[in-house]
């Protein structure tokens, strides 16, 4: 059974509701990442091996977190996924508690529609050293076991910044986002300029494999290791 169709129109309601972009930018086509069975289960495979470590971990990083700044464990976020899909992103909690309500007072230092600091005085001392070893995004597991994030993707943004797109930037979110892709494994917090991180995006998207997905994982496994671009 073809289903292009409902999802072509999924697509172009979703666009119409975030920020009533032109019909040109609905694509019929389906990206083969999408319906890769063999990405799927590799998909399941990790989420399950991250969320062991996720368990093994929680213990230890919930102390940390409470005893540095006192309140909730995780932090959820509302990001825009596959074809604009919104979905809660989940991450342990690397700021202070009412972090959201002082983003105004931090200067943006990215250049586009990201904001991005790497001296962000919102974000705690353990929060810090989270970021560096990307222990904040293993919750992130989670949301690639449902299916709404992929092990590897394009980067998941907020419905604030989807709806400043213009046509090019919306083919980015012709995949499911990951947990990791090229801007993490090719830069991360140094990529900075909102252009520069779309053209990463679409080149992931040209030169999909299972091989460049695997290919990846293991390039961010090292860039991590070595807290290479970590704010």
């Amino acid at each position: 059974m073809n289903t292009t169709p409902k999802i072509s129109f999924f697509y172009s309601r979703t666009v119409s509701h975030l920020s009533s972009v032109p019909q040109e930018t609905v694509s019929s086509s389906i990206h083969p990442s999408v319906t890769s069975r063999l990405k799927r289960y590799i998909d399941i495979i990790g989420a399950c091996v991250g969320l062991t470590l996720t368990a093994v971990l929680l213990l230890p990083i919930a102390v940390a977190i409470y005893l540095d700044n006192p309140g909730p464990l995780f932090y959820c976020q509302t990001r825009c996924g596959y074809r604009g899909q919104s979905f809660r992103i989940w991450k342990f909690r690397s700021m202070i508690v009412n972090a959201d309500q002082l983003k105004h007072t931090v200067v943006n230092q990215a250049k586009g529609h990201i904001f991005k600091n790497d001296r962000d005085p919102r974000i705690t001392k353990v929060g810090r050293f989270l970021r560096r070893t990307s222990l904040d995004e293993l919750p992130q597991f989670w949301n690639v076991l449902k299916g709404e994030m992929s092990l590897v993707g394009t980067r998941p943004p907020t419905p604030d910044e989807v709806k400043k797109y213009n046509n090019r930037h919306w083919k980015r979110l012709d995949v499911k986002p990951g947990i990791t892709g090229e801007w993490q494994a090719n830069g991360r917090s140094s990529v900075t300029n909102f252009e520069d991180i779309v053209n990463l995006d679409l080149r992931y998207m040209e030169q999909w494999s299972i091989a460049y997905d695997l290919g990846l994982i293991l390039k961010t496994i090292l860039v991590v290791v070595k807290r290479k671009g970590a704010c």
